[in-house]
């Protein structure tokens, strides 16, 4: 009996695998396994995703969508808190899946995807709804705006991962440029100022930090520190001070460091430049 030709594609290929299954109807994800294989003259496929760094990638991916939903109920310091989890979890996936030697081609992909909703999409809807919904069309295109500069500086880290320092960064990332956004807004709410007062401060703030996400400037990555080492045991007295001095006012501490980081890119360019 001779194959269905529904079971071919239109260059006569058949769509049946060895197995008789249906190729082209399939959930897996099959990609290289490791370089060593490939030195080897092997080419083996992994079927199939690490599941703890995705894991991490999916949580960071909701808090986006909820800083998203939440904006449009007016909910923005749940907006704000849902955001520095996305930025906490965005930390730690990459991070897993080098300590656990569960990197991919997918991972990598599935984190940018993550990262241009949770600090793409995600601020600029915060800062809209807030503030920048009362400048109309003005509004929206610097949200769109800030949303093409992420998708941007992402696109030039992927392609450019390779081949750039591990020690810094070219142009502000996009997590502490969604840090100033969000936090700001979250400042706004919390003393009680009306945002579309403020809509021409917000749409430069906006405007900005969007820029310098497309920017040439460096901004160090700190990926050099190693967490699996031994630290002082100062090291942790540090780190609890750092967490007692932002729960004593969450916004405004919150906002000074990430402003602090995006102004440490301009004031290494002005000191390279003149010192």
């Amino acid at each position: 009996m001779g194959l269905d030709p529904r079971n071919e594609d239109l260059s006569g290929k058949s769509l049946l695998d060895d197995e008789g299954s249906t190729a082209g109807l399939t959930f897996e994800v099959v990609e290289p396994d490791s370089d060593a294989a490939a030195s080897n003259g092997q080419r083996q496929q992994g079927r199939g995703i690490y599941l703890l760094p995705n894991l991490f990638t999916t949580a960071a991916l909701f808090c986006g969508f909820y800083t998203i939903v939440a904006s449009f109920s007016g909910s923005f310091e749940k907006a704000a808190i849902a955001l520095f989890a996305a930025t906490m979890l965005d930390g730690m996936d990459g991070r897993v899946a080098r300590l656990t030697n569960t990197q991919s081609a997918f991972g990598a992909q599935y984190d940018s995807m993550s990262d241009l909703v949770a600090f793409g999409v995600a601020p600029a809807m915060m800062v809209f709804s807030w503030s920048l919904s009362s400048l109309g069309k003005v509004g929206w295109m610097v949200c769109f705006f800030w949303v093409a500069c992420a998708a941007l500086r992402l696109a030039r880290f992927n392609v450019q991962v390779d081949e750039s320092p591990k020690t810094d960064f070219t142009g502000l990332p996009s997590p502490p440029a969604a840090a100033v956004v969000a936090y700001y807004v979250w400042v706004g709410v919390d003393s009680g100022l009306d945002g579309q007062s403020w809509a021409f401060f917000s749409a430069l703030v906006t405007f900005i930090t969007g820029a310098l996400m497309v920017s040439n400037l460096r901004y160090p990555s700190f990926k050099e520190i190693d967490f699996m080492g031994r630290v002082p045991f100062v090291s942790i007295l540090a780190v609890v001070m750092l967490f007692a001095v932002i729960f004593i006012d969450p916004p405004r501490v919150l906002l000074m460091i990430a402003g602090g980081y995006t102004l440490l890119g301009l004031f290494l360019a002005l000191r390279r430049k003149f010192v």
